[in-house]
């Protein structure tokens, strides 16, 4: 089932190349992005403020950390060569990548930041979530990853936000408390600057 999801999304973009170049943009950078954005967040808060957009910065990172790590745990586990390494694939817009295909490290990384986020400040974690999806989708299209790959990776992340963010909240304020003691004074020039 995975193949052939996989397989008919491959046709399909093989007959509609631009699809697979803007997606090549998309999760290539959109990755980048989304990790930049969530450090964004913590600049954007102003210093001696409110704590939210410092509290969903640090969730998102730890959330991606955690995830990162999960899959690293479940690809040791259960190793699943990547779809082009397993068949016989014409179409990839993207490199050809020798590590686990299962599951997917950049869903996983954009959905934990995105749902850490959207738990957080909803209004700003829809904007995340909008761009996670769209680099999950991109793994699919550029031919890196089977749907299946990127769907366990949403979970990984999903679920790795919601631990951070329910269970570890006490742990990433103390962090953010610690963080904020050196950068606040920094940001209060600029935010001073900016007045």
């Amino acid at each position: 089932m995975d193949w052939r999801a996989y397989h008919a999304v491959n046709r399909f973009v093989a007959d509609h190349a631009w699809l697979g170049r803007l997606f090549h943009g998309i999760e290539s950078y959109g990755t980048i992005a989304i990790g930049v954005a969530a450090v964004c967040l913590w600049l954007l808060a102003r210093p001696g403020g409110s704590r939210k957009w410092k509290l969903a910065a640090g969730s998102a990172l730890a959330s991606a950390a955690l995830g990162l790590l999960v899959n690293r745990v479940v690809s040791g586990v259960w190793h699943r060569d990547r779809p082009f390494a397993a068949h016989h694939v014409e179409h990839l817009w993207g490199p050809r990548k020798a590590d686990p295909s299962f599951p997917s490290d950049h869903a996983s990384a954009a959905f934990g930041i995105a749902v850490a986020v959207l738990l957080i400040d909803p209004v700003a974690g829809a904007a995340f979530l909008l761009l996670a999806a769209l680099i999950g989708a991109g793994r699919v299209v550029v031919g890196e990853h089977y749907p299946g790959d990127v769907l366990a990776g949403a979970a990984v992340g999903t679920l790795c936000a919601l631990v951070v963010v329910r269970l570890g909240r006490p742990l990433v304020s103390l962090l953010v408390r610690v963080v904020e003691r050196a950068t606040d004074p920094l940001l209060s020039l600029a935010w001073r600057r900016r007045l």
